[in-house]
């Protein structure tokens, strides 16, 4: 299979389909859980099996985000040359940047605030992309063995962390934290290592639908790569060998024992935490080629404009929250957020059961299907619209 400037590959449409309203599962319980405002569903201490699940299986969202943003990079790398490719790259990258500092920013708090800012998974890519340009220009496997390094040997630097809890350029790369720069405060949710090394893998898979490999050798590649990745999480998780420091144990029941044995760092993501979301994703890649349906192409459509979807979704949550907090007496003036919402201490007391998440999750989801398509057969039908390209 060769790619051309008018084809696209359902199967990874479709992926990206699915992390996306998951993701959205993951937003509206913070915004809508009671207890949510109370403790963290990876603290083990409070909470519960159901809870952490809702959390886990959202963890999924954001490497596989990052890691398909390299794959489409690639694909657009077909009809462009190297240079054209790292300006593309370097623009895409910039205007992500400025979105999650502006348009992004404001969806998540209702408030101006113009000193302090949140840098999240669309800053990520963002400067995900901007490296990317640089790194397309160096052979293929040293940029593999480069990523590969970093991915599996950052974790040997975590006690820096420790070492130095306020140094800014390890908030920036390596530790979650406040970055202060004079009366600005920039909150680093995302630290740069090793996500940026997460989007040129995304791109060195690409080569197994830009080149001449049949499906069936395709099929095989990502089924065995997943598999492997699976198979090195469980030995290195199940004997506690490397690759996170939250270490697995013996909890009060066999739920959260499970949970323990799931409950990786995301902050910045551990070995662990990469080696269990992208190697399922390669698998689910592998099988879902062959997938077929009304469902499944509903998925693919979300999976096609997925920045339109992640910017409108935060928007439509943040609406219903502030009106659920307006109708509950909590009042909708305390869903103006200062910096996150579940950091946010007027707010509990505020919230719903786990099972009115999900109802509101599936209604948001439901209602968010038909202005996608509308979106996107927008946007196919205006290809000489540049702008509708960066969203």
């Amino acid at each position: 299979m060769t790619i051309t400037s008018n084809t696209r590959i359902q199967s990874i449409d479709l992926l990206r389909g699915v992390v996306m309203v998951i993701m959205a599962l993951d937003h509206v319980r913070d915004y809508f859980h009671a207890d949510a405002f109370l403790f963290e569903p990876t603290d083990l201490e409070e909470s519960n099996t159901a809870l952490f699940f809702t959390r886990f299986i959202t963890h999924f969202c954001a490497p596989v985000f990052v890691f398909l943003a390299g794959t489409s990079a690639r694909f657009v790398g077909q009809r462009r040359s190297k240079k054209g490719l790292s300006i593309w790259l370097v623009k895409r990258g910039l205007w992500l940047v400025f979105l999650e500092l502006t348009i992004i920013k404001f969806g998540w708090l209702f408030q101006l605030t113009p000193y302090s800012y949140l840098l999240q998974v669309i800053w990520v890519l963002g400067v995900g992309m901007i490296f990317l340009a640089a790194f397309v220009h160096i052979p293929r496997n040293l940029m593999l063995i480069i990523s590969l390094a970093f991915i599996f040997g950052h974790n040997a630097f975590d006690y820096l962390n420790a070492l130095y809890p306020e140094s800014t350029l390890l908030k920036l790369l390596h530790m979650q934290g406040p970055i202060f720069l004079g009366d600005f405060v920039f909150f680093a949710a995302y630290p740069l290592i090793p996500w940026i090394f997460v989007m040129p893998l995304g791109y060195h898979l690409g080569g197994l639908y830009v080149k001449d490999y049949t499906a069936a050798e395709r099929i095989k590649i990502l089924r065995s790569v997943g598999v492997l990745l699976i198979i090195l999480f469980v030995v290195l998780r199940g004997f506690n060998i490397y690759g996170d420091a939250n270490l697995w144990s013996m909890q009060r029941s066999i739920g959260l024992t499970i949970s323990s044995f799931f409950n990786v760092t995301k902050y910045p993501p551990s070995l662990l935490f990469i080696l269990i979301t992208l190697g399922p994703a390669l698998v689910f890649l592998s099988y879902a080629e062959k997938w077929q349906g009304k469902f499944q192409q509903a998925l693919v459509t979300i999976g096609r404009v997925p920045l339109f979807f992640y910017v409108v979704h935060i928007y439509l949550i943040h609406v219903l929250a502030l009106i659920a907090a307006e109708l509950t007496g909590v009042g909708a003036e305390n869903m103006l957020i200062d910096l996150w919402v579940t950091m946010q201490p007027e707010l509990q007391g505020y919230g719903f059961s786990l099972w009115v998440v999900y109802v509101i999750w599936i209604i948001i989801s439901l209602g968010l299907y038909p202005v996608c398509k509308a979106y996107w057969n927008y946007k196919a039908n205006n290809k000489d619209k540049w702008w509708l390209s960066y969203l």
